[in-house]
């Protein structure tokens, strides 16, 4: 498996570029603030071909070059329809102090790429000859998701997971901002991350990458003293 991943921008969030070893395409997550030539230095090393950006969640640390990079390289972004607003009002998902440093940057608003695609939760999403398995994982925001990835020919495979701002390496997403939701983050750890399996590689929004067995173990918001709260 090729992975590349690069924190940028203001809030220091990870991008990640992945692809199958010998295949010529690969797909984008999360490139935030400032990715944009970083994840063009990749594609161009590597000789890929892009095929499509998926985004864990609409928040402008996750999503502020996507639009950019989907129209440069013609590809679809995908998210979920309860953040599809952010890609365009990123001050709508953010504290006043955020909403303060994006306006800085971009003014009110950002133009929406060019094609916007809903994740299909119902079955796999094949991209570069990888299949995503994307799961609705509300609390950090609406339209939050795991994006669990597979082989193709191999359904039940979830050996990397893209976790955005659901779960870190000892922490779990805020749910203080617009669209968060404590009692609907306490109910996506109980029900989704919890039933992610001990093999799992999480491949967090910000920080270190961690295993589902050391979370389940040692992450204080997964343990029944905090989720039954």
């Amino acid at each position: 498996m090729f992975l590349a991943s690069f924190a940028t921008g203001y809030w220091q969030a990870n991008c990640y570029v992945v692809a199958l070893p010998g295949v010529d395409q690969c797909v984008i997550v999360d490139p935030g603030q400032d990715s944009a030539a970083g994840v063009r230095s990749v594609i161009a090393e590597n000789r890929f071909e892009p095929r499509a950006i998926l985004l864990t969640h609409g928040h402008y640390d996750h999503v502020a070059d996507a639009a950019q990079l989907a129209d440069d390289y013609n590809v679809a972004v995908y998210i979920h329809p309860a953040d599809r607003h952010l890609l365009s009002n990123p001050s709508a998902g953010l504290s006043s102090d955020g909403a303060a440093v994006v306006r800085k940057v971009i003014g009110e608003n950002m133009a929406l790429p060019a094609r916007v695609e809903p994740y299909p939760l119902d079955r796999l999403l094949n991209l570069a000859r990888l299949d995503f398995a994307v799961s609705h994982a509300p609390g950090h925001t609406a339209g939050s998701v795991l994006i669990s990835l597979g082989f193709s020919g191999h359904r039940s495979i979830r050996s990397l997971v893209f976790t955005g701002d659901v779960v870190f390496a000892g922490s779990v997403g805020r749910t203080d901002l617009p669209g968060g939701n404590a009692e609907m983050m306490r109910r996506t750890l109980s029900e989704v991350v919890l039933g992610l399996p001990d093999t799992a590689a999480l491949l967090p929004g910000h920080g270190e990458q961690t295993t589902m067995a050391v979370e389940r173990a040692e992450n204080p918001y997964l343990q029944p003293s905090f989720l039954r709260n």
